[in-house]
């Protein structure tokens, strides 16, 4: 008989939902997670960046109060206190994660799970066995490969910074990297945005593109289309040098890469399964989710 008859690895918003589903129907379920209850979404991804996005605002409601007759003196942002109430939210929905999960039953182990087999897996040194497991691990930010590559931040380390940036350099052209521009313009940072495209948003409607570039211009932000990243070089604490394919340089405090996102299935021990992966670096599933040696994967993103 298996310890467990259902078994989640990932406790973000897909694991933490297929685990309170299958424990309110009866089934005994233990969940895996070796870093923060609630995934991406909940610690490094929607939840803190609207946060953010909240805050960046307030720099051009002062702006425009000051048309409508309010005096204010210059105001300043205090980084700290930003990033402390966005903490203590952060912490407040992690308790709700677990309460979730523990008001339906389900046993929590807070370490990192391995596959031992298609039905059995190792947390630390103890050994589980699960009729079924359910693989919901997400996914993690890709940086590529490029002399330096040590020194900068993907949107995980983002939210960690401990003080704001004078300047800062964003490659990518997605949607996390628009964002992320935003907010740190709003904030008064000295933006640059990188992107190796003639245009950023690809996929998206045209209109909406070229908006977005005539929008981010007129708030000062620059935009460095058909440039990539060579190098980052350390000057001192303070100061990074990113050199780019055009043969310049740019001058920053920080770096960030918002170069897309792999799913995480590094150690997670697949090869002691006959678990397929696609060319792309993901489970091979059917339209059910399962995997060949019925394993059933749904991404906690």
């Amino acid at each position: 008989m298996a310890d467990f008859d259902f078994f989640v690895i990932g406790a973000g918003s897909g694991g933490v939902r297929a685990s309170r589903v299958a424990a309110n129907l009866g089934a005994k379920v233990g969940v895996a997670e070796e870093r923060y209850l609630g995934g991406t979404c909940v610690n490094v991804g929607c939840v803190p960046k609207k946060l953010y996005v909240a805050g960046s605002h307030f720099g051009e409601m002062f702006a425009h109060a000051r048309d409508y007759g309010w005096q204010l003196d210059a105001p300043k942002l205090d980084w700290l206190t930003l990033k402390r109430a966005k903490d203590k939210e952060i912490t407040r929905l992690n308790g709700i994660y677990r309460g979730l999960l523990d008001n339906a039953g389900v046993t929590i182990f807070e370490q990192h799970a391995r596959l031992t087999g298609p039905n059995s897996l190792r947390l630390g040194e103890r050994d589980i066995t699960a009729d079924k497991i359910l693989i919901a691990v997400g996914g993690w930010p890709f940086v590529p490969e490029f002399p330096g590559r040590e020194h900068v931040l993907s949107s995980n380390e983002v939210f960690a910074l401990e003080t704001l940036p004078e300047k800062i350099v964003i490659v990518g052209g997605g949607y996390i990297a628009v964002e992320f521009a935003s907010i740190f313009n709003g904030l008064g940072v000295e933006t640059h945005l990188l992107y190796r495209g003639d245009c950023f948003l690809k996929g998206f409607d045209q209109d909406v593109r070229q908006h977005m570039v005539t929008q981010m211009q007129g708030k000062g932000i620059h935009l460095h289309f058909n440039t990539d990243i060579v190098s980052v070089t350390r000057h001192g604490s303070q100061e990074l040098e990113v050199k780019l394919n055009a043969g310049n340089s740019i001058g920053a405090g920080q770096v960030m890469l918002a170069t897309g996102r792999k799913p995480k299935l590094e150690g997670l021990g697949l090869e002691n399964t006959q678990v397929e992966l696609s060319e792309g670096g993901a489970v091979v599933v059917n339209e059910y989710f399962q995997t060949p040696s019925l394993l059933y994967m749904r991404w906690a993103m």
